[in-house]
């Protein structure tokens, strides 16, 4: 099928042979006819299938021939979780509606918001926005949501696992009931199943890849390693893919500028992108990547939404993600547009749950495969090489000596044995009974325990007043 098919506008179609296009994707197949028609949409495909276009084009399509939008009016309200997804839905909006006398705007957080406000005085015909910064405007009163007449809800999983749905349904309750909503996820957890089973009308449900399901060309393995090994088989990893652009997940802010730091004494140029960093941070470590002076890009789930950079070559999970799901997001990054990618999974001991979750939602195990030369003696978690999960009891406790070595001779346990006889905290045989927060060497070398700190009385002023001198001071 082509696009000619589907029943765009002609400006639209001219738009898009000027960009190459000409044959839709899956999604776009499916999407665009029932939104052209006016039906509510529930859209399940992952990241890199082309959903965007799927509600951008027709969404052009309908507002070409209306009127422009009043002062501090919405037309169209597209919604998203991140800044970068934000600026990549508004750049394919400008991209397909060039030929079309349509504004749009971009309103989202880590920025000041006086542009935005200037943006919206004289009214936008589609706005993206994050749902956070898109609130604050509307308290302000910079920005009414009265006349929208279609709202996108893009990557509603995500924004759920953001915190964002009590923003949402405050967003959604401030726009009119007649209004077109579409809304695309990856997966449809309970909460969004709920989301648009009360604000979609009799929506139509389109499927292109099922939500539990990784992408058919990336080859992705596993390789088990104890956790401080894990920088070492990321280095290796990295410099056998020389000039290829990787993307590496970790859990958290902190975990993100460390391998950074790590990367670059090994004199691999890397960056990191998160939340805490500015707007102006992210875009220049976002630029760097696209043009390959920065081949390695270190993120957190959150932030990695909205980074569409073709020939990602290499996705690492350098840390297992504890929502199954986000597996499926953070591979997504590579093998986008019809291309081959690899990913590859560090699993610690201490992961394995969460790989066994993994591949329960998959449907299939993971390949092992080992790790790179030089750490894989690191890398056997236990002989017998089954990565059976560890029991509580049988994970050593980090720094802990083994029992019975390093106690100095005469230095006791800080407990005396049960039924001894011995009074509390009298010395044994001449010798200290010690103390777990003091070491036993504070004894003098006659075995005699040393003098002790005298204990400080409390002076009689300083006494609280039992209950009843309280009462009768109180009725004095």
């Amino acid at each position: 099928m082509l696009f000619s098919q589907l029943g765009l506008s002609k400006a639209l179609l001219d738009t898009l042979d000027g960009l190459h296009l000409t044959t839709p994707t899956p999604i776009q197949v499916q999407a665009i006819p029932p939104v052209l028609e006016g039906r509510d949409v529930i859209g399940l495909a992952q990241t890199g299938t082309g959903k965007t276009a799927a509600f951008a084009l027709p969404i052009l399509h309908r507002l070409a021939p209306g009127k422009p939008a009043a002062p501090k009016k919405v037309r169209a309200l597209i919604l998203s979780p991140t800044r970068e997804l934000s600026a990549q839905i508004a750049k394919s909006v400008k991209d397909y509606g060039r030929k079309l006398n349509l504004s749009s705007a971009v309103v989202v957080g880590g920025v000041s918001s006086r542009p935005q406000i200037k943006a919206l005085a004289g009214g936008v015909d589609i706005l993206i926005a994050t749902p956070g910064r898109l609130m604050d405007l509307i308290e302000q009163r910079t920005v009414s949501l009265n006349e929208v007449e279609v709202v996108v809800l893009d990557e509603a999983d995500q924004m759920l696992d953001i915190g964002f749905m009590p923003a949402i349904k405050r967003l959604l309750a401030m726009t009119p009931q007649g209004r077109q909503t579409l809304l695309f996820s990856a997966t449809m957890p309970k909460e969004i199943r709920q989301l648009s089973d009360r604000h979609l009308k009799d929506p139509i449900e389109v499927s292109v890849i099922p939500a539990k399901k990784t992408a058919d060309r990336v080859e992705h393995s596993v390789m088990h390693m104890q956790t401080p090994a894990k920088m070492g088989a990321l280095a290796s990893l990295i410099r056998d893919r020389k000039g290829e652009r990787v993307i590496v997940f970790t859990r958290t802010k902190r975990g993100a500028d460390k391998a950074v730091k790590r990367l670059e004494t090994d004199g691999i140029n890397a960056a990191a992108i998160h939340g805490n960093k500015s707007q102006g941070q992210r875009e220049r470590a976002l630029a760097g990547f696209r043009a390959g002076t920065v081949p390695v890009l270190i993120a957190t789930d959150i932030a990695a939404r909205g980074i569409d950079v073709p020939g990602v070559s290499l996705v690492v999970n350098y840390e297992l993600p504890n929502v199954p799901e986000v597996y499926v997001h953070r591979i997504g990054r590579t093998a986008r547009a019809g291309a081959e990618g690899t990913a590859v999974t560090f699993c610690a001991p201490d992961e394995r749950s969460l790989l066994m979750d993994i591949e329960k939602m998959l449907k299939v195990a993971i390949p092992v495969d080992n790790a790179p030369e030089g750490t894989y003696v690191d890398a056997l978690a236990d002989p017998d090489g089954d990565f059976k999960p560890l029991s509580r009891t049988q994970r050593p406790r980090q720094g802990a000596k083994p029992q019975g070595q390093g106690r100095k001779p005469g230095q006791g346990q800080g407990r005396k044995p049960a039924g001894s006889g011995q009074q509390s905290g009298k010395p044994s045989n001449g010798q200290h009974p010690g103390n777990r927060h003091q070491p036993a060497a504070a004894a003098n070398q006659n075995g005699d325990q040393p003098a002790s700190k005298p204990r400080r009385r409390r002076r009689s002023g300083d006494r609280r007043p039992r209950p009843e001198q309280a009462g009768d001071r109180a009725t004095a």
